[in-house]
């Protein structure tokens, strides 16, 4: 079967949004509305994906760039109306030697609830059937403020009639139009060059290809949708919220029924790229997003969001505050906890309460159970950061790192001036600050100078990991 082109059209202004961003950047449940648009079109595998522009230009093109790179980006000139919109996205798939032989799909930018499911039936009945049009409609309770589907006697559709050009008769319809369209290429070429603007707002309409295709005694067709939803467009934030609340209520759905318990549905967000596994439990109040991914047996939350993080499987993250963060299998997170970008948890690590990670690899079995802050560190493996410890990563210029081998442990309140390292095994203090390296198995103590006391850890903890971590490091050493 041959490939279709769609066109998603973007150029409207939306000044009931009454915002500086161009209404199809606003966000809905974690991808903007033009996001939702594209992902659909791409659903269809397009031969070529056209999206028409004007307001807000250049924003909207360098979104475009980034979410769908092979696009041709088509401005609309200052003829309004969906149909000369379309005009201009047709005059650059000539100019790009686009065919459409699959025919041509037109969705608007705004409609972020129309899934891949639906647009695929739609394409799917067109090239079935044959048909010259094909329009995707719905039965509404109050069909204020759409274009009504007008049907013969036969029951086909003879003609789509704007709202403020609808009589009394015809605003009874409760069959609305969705903006969404498959049209035959030779069609759409003919009647948009017979279109005029003799209409209420002194537009283009799109719409009216449709009476112009019946008149030529072509095949038009209308599918209702099943589900009204997913044709609800975004005019203002009221139904930006609205549209959100419905996407989230999907994908929640959804997640549960792939295993995954959600104690409180009403209060957990899940963005549309997040990824949960089998057995993940969400306490109330979490929110992930961006591209999020939770393996089995997790539990995250109360009151915690993640964004672009991973999180290991048998992991519990409490009230926390995660981006870019790494969360290994076994890890304990949180309470209170900040996770910034270039966190990296081992297995079995703890960040505990009031504790705030920035750039810095915490190997497995390490801990820095509470109060304090890590940046721009690497943990070693079972070394412990004690309650109120900083590290000093940034001295108004340069930010260094910080380097605490297998095994240490870190006194309470210490501040590590970096850039430092603190050996396998060593100790410190209460109270240190510590400016200079100490070596492994060594103890630092503070007062008015740093002073390190050698083979400490080997006489006063032999026996433990951390002695065995600093013996380790010392026959290396002498190895070397």
């Amino acid at each position: 079967m041959p490939k279709p082109a769609v066109i998603v059209l973007a150029a409207g202004e939306g000044t009931r949004m009454k915002s500086a961003t161009p209404k199809v950047l606003h966000s809905a449940a974690g991808r903007s509305l033009l996001g939702y648009a594209l992902h659909a079109a791409h659903s269809l595998d397009p031969e070529r994906l056209v999206v028409v522009i004007r307001h807000g230009r250049d924003q909207v093109a360098q979104a475009i760039e980034a979410m769908a790179p092979g696009a041709l980006v088509a401005d609309q000139d200052a003829i309004p109306g969906t149909g000369r919109a379309v005009q201009c996205a047709l005059a650059a798939m000539d100019t790009a030697g686009v065919s459409a032989a699959g025919g041509v799909v037109v969705i608007p930018g705004d409609t972020p609830l129309l899934d891949a499911g639906t647009l695929q039936a739609l394409l799917q009945a067109h090239q079935a059937d044959g048909n010259a049009v094909t329009i995707l409609t719905a039965q509404v309770p109050d069909p204020f403020g759409y274009g009504r589907i007008v049907r013969d006697q036969d029951g086909q559709v003879s003609a789509i009639v704007e709202q403020r050009d609808a009589s009394a008769a015809q605003q009874a319809i409760t069959e609305i139009n969705s903006s969404v369209y498959v049209f035959d290429p030779a069609t759409l070429h003919q009647a948009l060059g017979q279109v005029g603007q003799n209409n209420d707002q002194g537009e283009i309409y799109l719409t009216d290809v449709v009476a112009l295709a019946r008149q030529n005694q072509t095949k038009v067709a209308a599918i209702i949708s099943e589900d009204p939803t997913v044709i609800q467009g975004v005019n203002d934030r009221a139904q930006l919220a609205q549209a959100a609340s419905e996407l989230n209520r999907r994908r929640v759905e959804q997640a549960m029924v792939d295993g995954v318990t959600i104690i409180d549905p009403a209060t957990t967000w899940l963005g549309p790229d997040v990824e949960l596994a089998a057995d993940v439990t969400i306490e109330p109040g979490t929110a992930l997003k961006g591209h999020t991914r939770v393996e089995a047996g997790a539990v995250i939350g109360p009151f915690t969001t993640l964004t672009d993080c991973q999180v290991g499987a048998g992991a519990t993250v409490d009230r926390t505050v995660g981006t870019s963060a790494i969360i290994g299998p076994g890890a304990t997170v949180g309470p209170f906890t900040h996770l910034r970008p270039g966190t990296d948890l081992g297995a079995k690590t703890k960040a505990g309460s009031f504790t705030e990670l920035k750039s810095a690899k915490v190997d497995d079995g390490a801990k820095v159970p509470h109060l304090a802050y890590v940046g721009d560190a690497h943990v070693g493996e079972a070394a412990n950061v004690g309650a109120g410890s900083i590290f000093a990563n940034y001295d108004g210029v340069n930010k260094s790192r910080c380097e605490v081998g297998p095994g240490a442990r870190i006194g309470s309140n210490n501040v590590l001036v970096a850039p430092l390292n603190m050996g396998a095994g060593a100790y410190s203090g209460a109270g240190v600050v510590m400016r200079r390296d100490v070596p492994p198995g060594a103890l630092a103590l503070g007062g008015k100078d740093q002073r390190v006391i050698e083979g400490w850890t080997l006489r006063k903890r032999a026996g433990t990991d951390s002695a065995k971590a600093a013996q380790q490091a010392i026959d290396a050493a002498d190895g070397a």
